[in-house]
């Protein structure tokens, strides 16, 4: 019964600690029933369990107000020792469908620093004789050291992963502040999505954004986040389609250690990360069906089952999730399942393209250019009205995106204060730029200058296939070789290559 031969302190993984600190109590006290409770605001958490029916009670929250041996436990800062079928303070409906139910209960408070109570463990009897827990005043006591020993390991294991998540929370809350990204535009369909989108921030059910690329869906959700009940909580983000199926599971539900080829410890995934929090699904469409499946039972019973585990984790997530895609045509196509339709768009919001905001098009090209300026520490240039006139008249196929990366261009190639109309590339003045004298180019090599000059007009999928065939082009069609130019590992690469439809023949043609 020694602590050494527990090995508890050198477990900072708190899922393994609380199943290790558990089974080695029920081995100590011959009993085969046992759970682990953690006090969360108003109420006691079953953090870990063993035993028959452990998968019924793992995740169960007890009321505080609710009279329970757990919570007389962490009340009291004392052990207790209950027969169930006399004990008031036994919550028998936890056990209602149990097909076999506890007789007798051990529960130890678990003990912080300070006299600090966090939770409770409960060492569980089912025998209808109550005989196999040894009760012995001098065996209890020693047991209650021991208990005490491991609580404070226990303790220190949650404080790590909390200290973890926190970080995660804080690196990803930096990056957004860094990016400095505003909400922008005074149009009336606009100024409704907005409403819409403050209006469901009272709220905590899930969102479904709609819109095309580089509308802003990524903002909406963030500003969804940060007037909400959750704003001092994670808020994570995953792009569905930039990553393969595999690994898209892996990323979002986490995996257990040797669940597959390269798992060499357990990892926690984004929707345990950000509990309390809220998760931002980009390009919701691209989510393969297999995935569906998995997110539709975190949305209808907040379970989380990490690959290669055979329990499942309870999470309390919202979920705000956006696309580009015609989701309804997909769903007649059998290529998004309707009861995750129905789930993730309780609230929906569409977000008007640029083309369709026009007024807003003056007061976004002046927010980047001083956003741009500030980033560069230049003096802000000033787009004089026959110019403007042309970025108003303008489609903007990639919409905001499409008119900051444009902003950008022109800060470069500007030498003077002021951008005139010429400098205008020439389809966004409508032209062709065969026949245009101006070359807002000139100096590149021909290749560079047609990148350029077409920049602009790509959409987000569409500038990521000219990079992508550039790459292959450049490397005479060695992936490996593409790949590791592009910064990324060779599956990832081949994946993209696949979305996009990039093809050899395509590029040898």
């Amino acid at each position: 019964m020694g602590v050494q031969e527990l090995d508890l302190f050198k477990e900072l993984d708190p899922r393994e600690l609380q199943k290790k600190f558990l089974n080695s109590l029920l081995q100590i006290q011959n009993v085969r029933r046992g759970s682990i409770w953690v006090k969360k605001k108003d109420s006691y958490v079953c953090v870990e369990a063993a035993g028959d029916e452990s998968e019924n009670i793992l995740g169960v929250h007890l009321d505080s107000d609710h009279p329970s041996i757990v919570g007389w436990v962490i009340k009291n800062k004392k052990m207790a020792i209950a027969e169930t079928k006399s004990d008031q303070r036994h919550f028998r409906e936890v056990e209602e469908d149990f097909a076999v139910k506890s007789s007798m209960i051990l529960c130890f408070p678990l003990i912080f620093r300070e006299d600090q109570v966090f939770g409770a463990v409960q060492i569980i009897d089912t025998t209808p004789a109550k005989s196999q827990l040894n009760l012995d005043k001098d065996y209890l006591s020693t047991l209650q050291n021991l208990v005490d020993i491991c609580s404070i390991a226990l303790s220190n294991a949650l404080l790590f992963s909390e200290e973890k998540n926190r970080t995660r929370h804080l690196t990803s809350a930096l990056s957004r502040i860094e990016k400095n990204n505003a909400i922008v535009g005074q149009s009336s369909g606009f100024q409704a999505s907005m409403d819409l989108v403050k209006s469901y921030a009272g709220t905590d059910f899930h969102v479904l954004i709609t819109g095309e690329s580089g509308t802003g869906k990524e903002l909406a959700a963030e500003q969804i986040h940060r007037l909400s009940s959750r704003r001092d909580k994670p808020f994570l983000v995953q792009n569905c389609s930039a990553i393969p199926e595999t690994l898209l599971e892996s990323e979002l539900f986490g995996y257990r250690k040797g669940a597959f080829t390269g798992a060499a410890k357990d990892k926690a995934g984004l929707f345990e990360a950000a509990d309390g929090g809220t998760v931002f699904l980009d390009e919701i469409g691209d989510m393969p069906m297999s995935t569906q499946a998995s997110l539709l039972r975190v949305l209808q019973k907040n379970e989380v089952k990490p690959l290669g585990d055979t329990r499942v984790r309870y999470v309390d997530i919202r979920i705000v999730a956006a696309t580009n895609k015609d989701i309804k045509k997909m769903i007649s196509e059998n290529n998004f399942r309707q009861d995750l339709f129905y789930r993730l768009s309780v609230l929906p919001v569409h977000l008007p393209s640029l083309r369709e905001r026009r007024e807003d098009i003056p007061l976004l090209a002046k927010y980047f250019l001083e956003k741009e300026s500030a980033k560069a520490g230049i003096p802000e240039k000033k787009i004089l009205s026959g110019a403007m006139q042309h970025l108003v008249a303008y489609d903007w196929p990639g919409n905001i995106r499409e008119l900051e990366n444009l902003i950008r261009y022109l800060m470069v190639i500007t030498p003077s204060d002021a951008i005139e109309t010429m400098t205008i590339p020439p389809n966004i003045r409508g032209e062709n730029p065969d026949t245009d004298e101006a070359n807002p180019g000139e100096g590149l090599s021909e290749d560079q200058n047609e990148f350029t000059r077409d920049l602009s007009t790509l959409t987000w999928p569409g500038l990521e296939r000219a990079y992508v065939d550039a790459l292959l082009k450049k490397h005479n069609w060695n992936v490996t070789w593409a790949a590791r130019a592009s910064g990324v590992n060779r599956s990832t690469f081949a994946s993209r290559m696949r979305k996009l439809g990039v093809r050899r023949d395509d590029l040898t043609g």
